[in-house]
């Protein structure tokens, strides 16, 4: 006969901001929520090396600490936080069936915080330099380039921050972006602008990088002249958004153009059961707080249902 499986009152898919508020807030519940981490414990806000806006910390938080906390939290409460990765769900019926790198779970309710990962330039070089100067973390990576010169790509919020991070370490530092304007905060240009180690490169695009088994240069064209050079530089670093990680979702859930998981004002996705929050859902915020509120609300408006359910 065979063995009948534990069906879980919620598993949590990711173990970012919007992931563990979630399981914080389920274990508050009662629910001993299940957290499956997927590749990275404290998701993409783990690889920030300070975040200076997170209510409560006023002198700013290390990444790595803030989910770190966030963890102990949700531990302290009953939730039961494991390095597993999920690769396939059933959402035809409950309980749901969720595959993962360690077998099966069956589960009642599902949040879905399995958050974005980096876009690509998809130029010649990129690919086969990555991790050879090639990089999408300035956290992780910045150490490296000691008194180097390196390039970094976008406008936006992340570009500067990480830009300004990686001055502690590099000797300059080139910001290239494809506007004369940028997206970032108003604070994050001014910190840029200020900073005698980085230098701009506006209305230009990166066409190729360059190197023998390390970066050694990229190509750069200004798309308002078409003139193109060739920049001499140590590595360069890529920030130009984020792609929300909802390949297995497709076709059993609801998504927008960009692959978002559609969702209304009460974090449910088209199945009922079925809760999503943080950067799976937000193409527009993308802020650790907001993640974390999707991530409470999710928890409570699943807590409702299972309420409702019984």
């Amino acid at each position: 006969m065979e063995k009948i499986k534990k069906i879980e009152e919620m598993v949590i898919l990711g173990a970012g901001p919007a992931g563990l508020s979630a399981a914080i807030y389920a274990a508050r519940a009662d629910l001993n929520p299940l957290v499956l981490t997927g590749l990275q414990l404290g998701g993409q806000a783990a690889l920030t090396n300070e975040i200076e806006n997170y209510p409560g910390f006023p002198e700013g938080v290390g990444g790595i600490e803030l989910g770190e906390l966030f963890q102990i939290q949700a531990e302290r409460f009953g939730a039961r936080v494991e390095f597993d990765i999920a690769s396939k769900v059933d959402l035809s019926k409950p309980p749901f069936r969720i595959t993962t790198d360690n077998g099966e779970v069956l589960t009642k309710t599902i949040v879905i915080a399995v958050g974005a990962n980096p876009n690509y330039l998809n130029i010649p070089g990129e690919k086969e330099l990555t991790g050879r100067g090639v990089s999408y973390c300035g956290t992780c990576d910045a150490w490296f380039f000691k008194n180097k010169n390196v390039a970094v790509v976008g406008g936006g919020d992340s570009a500067l921050e990480e830009g300004i991070f990686i001055t502690r370490f590099a000797n300059k530092v080139t910001i290239i972006h494809r506007r004369d304007e940028f997206r970032a905060s108003p604070i994050l240009q001014k910190r840029a602008m200020t900073n005698k180690k980085i230098e701009f490169i506006l209305n230009s695009e990166v066409l190729a990088i360059h190197g023998e088994g390390k970066v050694e240069s990229i190509d750069v064209i200004n798309k308002v002249t078409n003139e193109k050079r060739n920049l001499v530089t140590d590595g360069i670093f890529i920030f130009i958004g984020h792609s929300p990680n909802t390949g297995m979702f497709k076709g059993k859930l609801d998504l927008d153009d960009e692959n978002y998981i559609k969702t209304n004002n009460l974090m449910e996705t088209n199945v009922p059961g079925v809760f999503v929050a943080g950067e799976a859902a937000d193409p527009h915020f993308k802020q650790v707080v907001t993640s974390a509120g999707m991530g409470a609300a999710a928890a409570i408006q699943a807590v409702r249902y299972l309420e409702n359910e019984t």
